[in-house]
């Protein structure tokens, strides 16, 4: 077997064997301290991958095996829940693992990175980070996290308020690391026992520090209060009625509403006859139409009966059911109160992507032809804090999170914030009926924002995990899946004081980010520090335009006429049409005021191109069909275009007394300079500014990349993948449909639509890309003014924050205004 077919079976037994280990700890138990080595096999195959495509194929296979170990169930329950089966569900979300855990990948690329560059702490450093960041940008459907494993450790589950889960994982991450490293150098032959011992005592004082912390910040929390508060006894009623549909078929819609009601009635009754309820709770969606705002007569009825239901039993109730308004409809909770009706009304914050949510650049008949199962709800506007009375006046403030509310973090934060005292969760986990794996899981994630925040919580389910939560995240009591069953709780209005999570929100993950770009940043510093003090690159050929006095005004004036073209063009768009192209004479207006004189100029130049070169003591100028041939003996100067019409370029003075008579447009004066100068002839530079002049030219130049600021790619390719997104929206709201103009109007008006899009598109790209050009050259001059020394390297370093403003920037803003319609 070659080393290189050993070394990839090595690789697949390290991802196979971290998958398994973490399928364990995934498992809870005992299996929780498998968590600080489970990725160690994977760490050790990392290290031997040298290349990147080697190091990308390799996290993919992780996150791919992650998945298939750890969410095995995922797969079949999403298959049950929209009925294309287990198989096929469960094959696209291994198809699909690499985005739905991208945190493998990021981890992978930025360690591999680093190592580079850096030692083996900064490599577990920026790793680390690179986690969490990659986990805070890209929500995940469950929000899991490494972190999350440690729940059944009642102590080292409480770090959890000073990071939240995702500082658990960075912990977590950087044992397997310590371990791994030890690993490595143990292995080698010249293994040193002083760095061997130090990265495992590093290990162990992360894992005994967490403990210490959780020991001492447990015992506080379960310490007696030194004084009472008032406190409600709430009872979560758990009916156990899941398959709406299937009872929609057998009863009818107002037989299952009726169904339901008279079940929670009955077992609401109970609570308050046999355990004293001060406040009833039922779960998400538990009145599965719009309450307040009824769509028919006997929806009406039921908002009536509801409220003389509660009116009765003097209790407040809050449930689960719908909202809506002018914007959409809401998954939300209603607060009811005896004598005053609705209270308030809190709409779910993240509903579930799909099966939920639909953005509006995403929806359209054909994704609903094709997921008939999809949801419409929008999102509510964020965390809010209503009050829990009883009838003799206690009361509580509570923040509602519903379902999949409470894997994010930064609503119970926000609620705690605003002063809540306990959380209120309801759910309808009945998709994980036969796969409790998954309620489990969601109720550990779900206890982790009690940990974070030191609210206790109480949450009520469709038909289990039903919980009681204290302010260590331990689960004091819950229900079983498949109960019907009336759970009670007390919840008091204590102020827990804040914790480093309410203070400083969910930090972590920006923290890692930060942590990423800063070290980047050095090592782009330190590149270009590299490449400003290393040596002129020698160059032998250097490309120049050989113009007359006349091609050269000509040409000039049309680049004059291209951008006071575009100046009027963005001056129109500023003083009266808006940001935006509104009409087809504005196109026109840019073909023949920017565009037609910008190709003019361009083909002229192209016309006179010549390759400059020097053989012996000629300076050769060699265009397509003729070559020119100059002694370098009779140059005695270049003299630098003081103004840079059509562009940088020299002229060159004779010895003799005039100037030649072409003139030379070429970006790196510097370089033509150079290969003069290599025959022994001094050649300087001469008039007012000339090395100023030059110097700015050559560095614009030798910043220049061919691919990334060629502007076919900036203004063509670049402009139509931006036009296609935003062009697909504009088809679905206008026209209903991806092809709506099409099949309205047929295949020209279609064409011609987009046409202006990409246009459109195109002359936004290059008016931003003015501005930044303006931005970039007005900081270079002004350092070149000054002498600075490290013009270049501040000339590179401007440059690819252009590219980045240019090629992410306009992206993420465009994501943002598309997200924003969603």
């Amino acid at each position: 077997m070659t080393h290189e077919r050993l070394s990839r079976w090595r690789s697949l037994a390290g991802i196979l064997a971290t998958a398994a280990l973490l399928g364990v700890y995934a498992l809870g138990g005992f299996a929780l301290m498998l968590g600080f080595v489970a990725l160690v096999p994977w760490l050790l195959t990392l290290n031997t991958d040298r290349t990147t495509p080697r190091v990308l194929m390799n996290a993919a296979l992780m996150s791919v095996a992650f998945v298939a170990a750890v969410f095995y169930w995922f797969g079949a329950a999403i298959g049950a829940y929209t009925g294309v089966g287990a198989s096929t569900a469960t094959l696209v979300l291994l198809v699909f693992a690499p985005l739905v855990q991208p945190q493998f990948i990021a981890f992978a690329l930025v360690r591999q990175w680093a190592g580079r560059r850096y030692g083996p702490v900064l490599r577990a450093l920026a790793a680390t980070c690179a986690w969490v960041a990659c986990e805070w940008l890209v929500a995940k459907p469950l929000g899991d996290t490494l972190g999350h494993g440690l729940f059944p450790s009642a102590v080292l589950r409480q770090v959890a308020d000073l990071g939240g889960a995702a500082g658990i994982t960075v912990l977590l991450l950087l044992v397997n690391e310590a371990i791994a490293f030890a690993i490595v150098k143990y292995r080698k032959p010249d293994r040193s026992m002083r760095v061997l011992l130090r990265s495992l005592a590093l290990a162990v004082g992360i894992v005994a520090c967490m403990a210490g912390y959780g020991a001492v910040r447990r015992a506080a929390l379960r310490a007696p209060a030194l004084a009472d508060a008032p406190t409600l006894r709430v009872a979560m009623v758990q009916a156990n009625i899941t398959d709406y549909e299937r009872l929609r078929k057998e009863i009818g819609a107002y037989g299952v509403v009726r169904h339901v009601l008279d079940t929670h009635y009955a077992l609401s009754w109970s609570a308050i006859r046999d355990h004293q309820a001060d406040v009833l709770l039922w779960s998400e969606t538990v009145y599965p139409t719009t309450f307040g705002h009824p769509r028919s007569e006997d929806g009406a009825a039921l908002d009536r009966e509801i409220l003389g239901f509660v009116d009765a039993a003097g209790v407040p109730l809050v449930f689960g059911t719908y909202d809506r308004d002018a914007q959409g409809e809401y998954n939300a909770a209603a607060f009811l109160e005896p004598g005053k009706g609705l209270l308030g009304v809190y709409r779910k914050t993240y509903p579930f992507p799909l099966t939920e949510h639909v953005p509006r650049w995403l929806d359209g008949p054909r994704l609903r032809s094709v997921l008939p199962w999809t949801g419409s709800w929008s999102p509510g506007d964020g965390a809010r804090v209503l009050p829990l009375r009883s009838a003799d006046g206690r009361e509580v403030n509570v923040v509602p999170l519903i379902c999949l509310d409470d894997v994010h973090p930064d609503l119970a934060i926000d609620g705690a914030r605003l002063g809540a005292q306990a959380i209120v969760g309801i759910s309808n986990d009945s998709w994980f009926t036969a796969y409790p794996v998954g309620a489990r899981l969601h109720l550990a994630v779900a206890a982790f924002r009690s940990i974070e925040t030191r609210l206790p919580q109480v949450r009520v389910t469709t038909n289990g995990f039903s919980a009681i939560i204290d302010d260590t995240g331990e689960v004091l009591a819950n229900t079983a899946i498949g109960d019907q069953a009336v759970l009670t709780a007390f919840i008091s209005a204590r102020d827990p004081s804040p914790t480093l999570m309410v203070r400083w929100g969910d930090w972590v993950g920006r923290a890692g980010a930060v942590f990423v770009l800063a070290l980047a940043a050095l090592a782009a510093w330190q590149a270009l520090r590299r490449r400003a003090s290393a040596a002129p690159r020698v160059e032998t050929v250097v490309e120049v335009a050989m113009l007359t006095p006349l091609w050269r005004a000509v040409t000039g004036a049309l680049r004059l006429f291209a951008g006071a073209g575009l100046l009027w063009l963005a001056y129109d768009m500023l003083a009266r049409t808006g940001l935006q192209i509104q009409s087809l004479s504005q196109l026109w207006l840019f073909a023949a005021a920017v565009l037609a004189p910008a190709v003019a100029a361009w083909a002229i130049e192209r016309a006179f191109v010549a390759q400059a070169r020097v053989e012996a003591s000629l300076l050769v100028l060699d265009q397509r069909r003729r070559k020119i041939e100059l002694p370098v003996a009779s140059i005695a100067a270049l003299r630098p275009w003081r103004i840079p019409l059509p562009g940088s370029g020299v002229d060159v003075r004779l010895a003799a007394g005039p100037c030649w008579t072409w003139s030379l447009a070429s970006t790196r004066s510097r370089a033509l300079q150079r290969i003069l100068a290599a025959t022994g002839v001094p050649i300087r530079l001469e008039g007012s500014f000339a090395n100023a002049l030059a110097d700015l030219a050559q560095n614009r130049a030798d910043a220049r990349r061919r691919r990334l600021d060629h502007p076919l790619v900036k203004f063509a390719l670049f402009a139509l993948l931006l036009a296609l997104v935003a062009f697909r929206l504009h088809q679905i709201i206008a026209f209903g449909g991806v092809f709506g103009e099409y099949y309205s109007y047929g295949l020209g008006a279609y064409l011609t639509g987009l046409l202006i899009w990409w246009a459109s598109w195109s002359i936004g790209l290059m008016l931003f890309a003015a501005v930044l050009r303006v931005a970039i050259e007005t900081v270079v001059v002004l350092a070149i003014a000054l002498r600075s020394a490290h013009a270049a390297a501040l000339r590179d370093a401007l440059e690819w924050l252009g590219r980045l403003a240019f090629y992410l920037g306009v992206p993420a803003w465009l994501a943002m205004r598309l997200l924003a319609a969603g």
